[in-house]
């Protein structure tokens, strides 16, 4: 396969409260996920470098975008993240490649710029303790 860009995503969903998955492709400025692995230190005082073993792996994203308003748009998905506790499955795909993971979202932050914008960052982390994996799409 070819080197490939991030223009096109093909999916970016996120279920809302009551887990109907909503598309916010177009609300969505931009993103920001990793698929971190904790680590151990195990370095031993007879060593030189360090020795470590690879543990729990984890996921985290936060979406960018611009607010809102309509049904089944950005802010119908994310005001609720304040008044409900509920894990909302988040799909991503681009250049044929998936990755779905379940998350709890942690605020949804709006910001009015000096210039007019209302922005949001939502940041959401792994809750169901499956592996963060990878699938051809």
């Amino acid at each position: 396969m070819a080197k490939s860009s991030g223009l096109g995503w093909t999916i970016a969903t996120v279920e809302d409260a009551a887990g109907v998955a909503q598309d916010i492709r177009n609300d969505c400025t931009n993103l920001q996920f990793a698929t971190p692995r904790a680590v151990q230190d195990v370095t031993g005082i007879d060593k030189s470098a360090m020795e470590r073993l690879l543990l729990l792996a984890d996921f985290s994203v936060t979406f960018n975008g611009v607010h809102n308003p309509a049904a089944g748009k950005s802010h119908a998905v994310f005001s609720t993240i304040p008044s409900t506790s509920v894990p909302r499955e988040t799909i991503l795909v681009v250049n044929g490649q998936s990755l779905t993971n379940t998350c709890v979202y942690t605020d949804y932050p709006l910001s009015r710029s000096d210039s007019g914008e209302l922005t949001w960052a939502v940041p959401g982390v792994l809750s169901d303790g499956n592996v963060p994996t990878w699938e051809a799409a």
